[in-house]
């Protein structure tokens, strides 16, 4: 066996190894002269897997439905750019005509557009007049329409990126949301083309999302999918998967676990576990099943998505998530159902575990320190708890005022009950009504503002109750 090969091997087996241990277990030592090499030899295998590209399979339906189209038509611009510099103008000009079709089938106006620039070229040189004029008045047709699409992207991306960031920054975005519909709407009115009609689309979706209004959204989808059904969004550009999994997660954040549940059970066998938002998807799916209290469903979840190759792979912030995500699954599992050595790894986890204030006002916070608490009450230890219930008092004066973080706020209300009836089950269920029914009452929170419920503070609060029937901590 080569190097090449044997590098391929030690990475497919060991993803986490570093290039001191692949230099000394190819070359012998870690001398310069061996890392010299092995930057080489990693530089060629690099080359050889990047060829592999092209042979890649695009046409698996798991995959986003227009990527078969685009990678065709930057194909045959990639074929026709070599051609045309050989000087083959025939050869050329039949291929180009064929990307333009294509590119104008799949509505990808900017290819359209390069096709049409190139064939201008070919007809310059050969002084083809007339098919040049054609060519040209097709090209600044296309040039208007691309920037109006260009112009929506931009304010969509800009939507996109505001929802990803801090309080501030979402609730910024929030308030310009009116007017980028507004123009969005004139852009789509000028090119009503599949690139305005997404943007638009996309910032609806984003736009009830931080508003907290799920229905809406729910309405997005389906009014979507009415249209591809009568033909008049392109089928080969509208990702259905991506507007299954809008439907699927509103149906998380709008308190419809059980609806969500079979929708996302369904929606699983679309999307290919390779994509990039498998993951993304699963998270939710694994929250539906929490949502709707199916834990050993959710248990089957989360080894489902730790058994995929690519977990390790996702970026730090998605790692700590799916960390909370496991400890909640197994938070409200029996004891005696996880091993030994988890139950010890929990441990070390709930107390290692700190959350972030500085980073931001909103999220996991509540959710890590009532991870901790819940915990502790199960493991009766009374020092811990009062820790964590000082944290979450303190908290909530200092992050949870506004009125959108009423469910938090009033379940940290509850939580801080405890102490006042010395955790006994009989004087809190007197006692918790009240803040009960206003925790049922409190109005949907859109994404600007609330904290992430791993499991529904009602459940939680009956996973409390159920702790301290068995006994309080000391």
């Amino acid at each position: 066996m080569g190097k090449e090969e044997r590098l391929m091997q030690e990475v497919a087996t060991n993803p986490e190894v570093t290039a001191i241990q692949l230099t000394k277990s190819l070359y012998g030592t870690n001398s310069a002269s061996n890392q010299a090499a092995m930057r080489q030899l990693r530089a060629r295998v690099q080359d050889k897997l990047l060829n592999h590209l092209f042979f890649l399979d695009h046409s698996d339906p798991r995959f986003l439905v227009s990527r078969r189209y685009e990678v065709e038509c930057l194909d045959l611009l990639h074929k026709v750019t070599i051609l045309f510099l050989e000087g083959e103008y025939t050869l050329t000009e039949r291929l180009l005509r064929r990307c333009a079709r294509l590119a104008a089938q799949s509505d990808f106006t900017a290819y359209e557009e390069q096709a049409m620039q190139r064939l201008r070229s070919i007809y310059a040189a050969q002084h083809q007049q007339n098919k040049y004029d054609e060519v040209n008045a097709r090209l600044l047709v296309l040039r208007q329409i691309l920037a109006v699409e260009q112009e929506a992207e931009q304010i969509h991306l800009v939507v996109v990126l505001g929802t990803e960031q801090a309080v501030a920054k979402r609730r910024a975005v929030q308030l310009k949301l009116p007017a980028y519909l507004a123009r969005l709407e004139e852009l789509y009115e000028l090119a009503p083309t599949f690139a305005t009609f997404f943007a638009r689309y996309r910032v609806r979706i984003s736009g009830a999302g931080l508003a907290g209004r799920y229905k809406d959204i729910i309405a997005e989808t389906e009014a979507a999918n009415a249209l591809l059904q009568q033909g008049k969004l392109n089928a080969r550009r509208f990702d259905q998967r991506f507007n299954q999994f809008m439907n699927v997660y509103a149906h998380l954040r709008g308190r419809q676990p059980e609806a969500g549940l079979k929708l996302a059970e369904a929606f699983a066998e679309t999307i290919h576990p390779t994509s990039s938002n498998w993951f993304y998807f699963y998270e939710h799916y694994l929250l539906l099943a929490l949502h709707a209290r199916e834990y050993d469903a959710a248990l089957t979840l989360l080894h489902t998505a730790q058994k995929n190759p690519s977990y390790g792979k996702q970026r730090q912030g998605a790692l700590e998530r799916w960390e909370l995500l496991e400890a909640y699954t197994e938070l409200a599992l029996p004891a005696e159902q996880l091993p030994l050595r988890r139950r010890n790894q929990l441990a070390v986890f709930a107390a290692l575990t700190v959350p972030e204030y500085s980073r931001d006002k909103r999220g996991y916070n509540v959710a890590i320190l009532v991870f901790q608490l819940v915990h502790y009450l199960q493991q009766r230890l009374l020092e811990p708890v009062l820790v964590r219930l000082e944290r979450l008092r303190k908290y909530q004066q200092r992050h949870l005022r506004d009125a959108a973080t009423l469910r938090s706020r009033t379940f940290l209300r509850l939580l801080l009950l405890l102490p006042e009836a010395e955790f006994n089950p009989k004087e809190l269920a007197q006692r918790d009504k009240a803040l009960l029914a206003t925790l049922q009452q409190a109005p949907l929170a859109g994404e600007a503002d609330a904290e992430v419920e791993f499991i529904p503070y009602e459940n939680l609060w009956k996973l409390i109750m159920n702790v301290l029937r068995q006994g309080g901590p000391q």
